[in-house]
């Protein structure tokens, strides 16, 4: 049997809020104080005091896993695949030892992309200086120079990145669910360039400067007992402050602020600068986007061309309720839907857009 110290601190309360309600009326103003005190507790907080060190490992050997040679995660001793309730009833702490894993991958997979693929690590912005913030798309080496047909992948929102289609299928299914490769692999054989986009790393998250409290004007000429008062009410409050960052912040996490990478601060900035800097700039005749997600609403940033149901002459205007691209008629009234073999929502649809250069 164990007892957590959140327990331990909350139990006195209970019992001595059960000793209250006991009484008669004139206990009402103790029952509300205890009532204001309880609310004061922040839970999650008592909680981070029962948690291991957040000290987790940084490659996949360290967490004891690896990919097998069909691409599943797996624990190198048991074999098994990976448990995310490593610890029970510390879910904050598991949670964290997921993204930490997730960060591994991360760089797992872009290794996969360089290595595996053959692709080009390529910084942008592409005039960036030393000193700022940047980010980075990956490239086939005839990306910019296949005269026929060039493929861009884009995809969704959230902790993917470049080459991930779902962190979780990375980790709990395999690599060919998960990442974009097959659809790399497949691409470069047929003759396709590639450019694979990045368009959630957005900003680089750096240590927040430590803040120093600037001694009030020289005080030399106050009284000696003046000074000596003013000394201790500083220390008391920084005393109190130490104890509240203490309390508040119990594993010493840093704490960061975000610096925005220029001109890809958002997906949508980042798959207008792709295109206004390389696509546009390829020989390619046709460009084919694969994109996922949040990756298609990137994409209409691009100022395509949406072909709608409609009674109209194929390519007249369309007027739209939505703010989003320019709607011209298929031509058609009817609204051909393509069955995709195992799809369980639209969510996890990837939709084929296919673009024709012109001159």
């Amino acid at each position: 049997m164990s007892i957590s110290l959140s327990s331990l601190i909350l139990l006195p309360i209970w019992i001595s809020m059960a000793q209250i309600l006991q009484g008669g009326p004139d206990e009402k103003e103790k029952t509300t104080a205890l009532k204001d005190l309880l609310s004061r507790i922040d839970l999650d907080e008592l909680m981070k005091k029962d948690e291991p060190p957040l000290d987790f490992p940084d490659t996949l050997e360290g967490f004891e896993y690896a990919f097998n040679e069909k691409g599943q995660l797996r624990h190198i001793k048991t074999g098994e695949p990976f448990v995310f309730n490593y610890r029970e009833d510390l879910h904050r702490w598991n949670q964290k030892r997921y993204e930490a894993l997730g960060e591994i991958i991360t760089k797992y997979v872009y290794e996969l992309l360089e290595k595996d693929c053959n692709l080009k690590k390529i910084s942008i912005p592409v005039d960036a200086t030393e000193s700022e913030p940047k980010s980075f798309i990956f490239m086939s080496a005839d990306a910019l120079t296949n005269p026929q047909k060039l493929m861009v992948l884009i995809h969704g929102s959230g902790v993917v990145r470049a080459g991930q289609w779902a962190r979780r299928l990375i980790i709990n299914e395999d690599l060919d669910s998960g990442t974009q490769i097959p659809f790399i692999k497949r691409a470069m054989d047929e003759g396709y360039g590639v450019i694979v986009l990045n368009p959630n790393e957005n900003y680089i998250e750096v240590e927040k400067p430590k803040t120093h409290v600037q001694s009030s004007s020289d005080s030399s000429e106050e009284p000696a007992e003046k000074r000596e008062r003013k000394d201790k009410v500083s220390k008391e409050i920084k005393k109190r402050r130490d104890f509240y960052e203490k309390y508040r912040n119990p594993q010493r996490e840093k704490e960061t602020m975000q610096l925005y990478i220029r001109e890809n601060g958002s997906p949508e900035e980042h798959a207008v600068y792709v295109w206004d800097h390389f696509i546009t700039q390829s020989a390619a005749e046709n460009v084919f986007f694969v994109a996922h997600s949040y990756g298609g609403l990137a994409f209409v940033e691009l100022n395509c061309c949406n072909w709608v149901s409609s009674s109209e002459p194929l390519d007249t205007s369309v007027e739209s309720m939505l703010p989003d691209c320019p709607r011209v008629s298929a031509g058609k009234q009817l609204h051909l839907k393509k069955s995709i073999p195992g799809e369980t929502s639209l969510q996890d649809r990837k939709v084929i857009y296919s673009y024709g250069k012109t001159s």
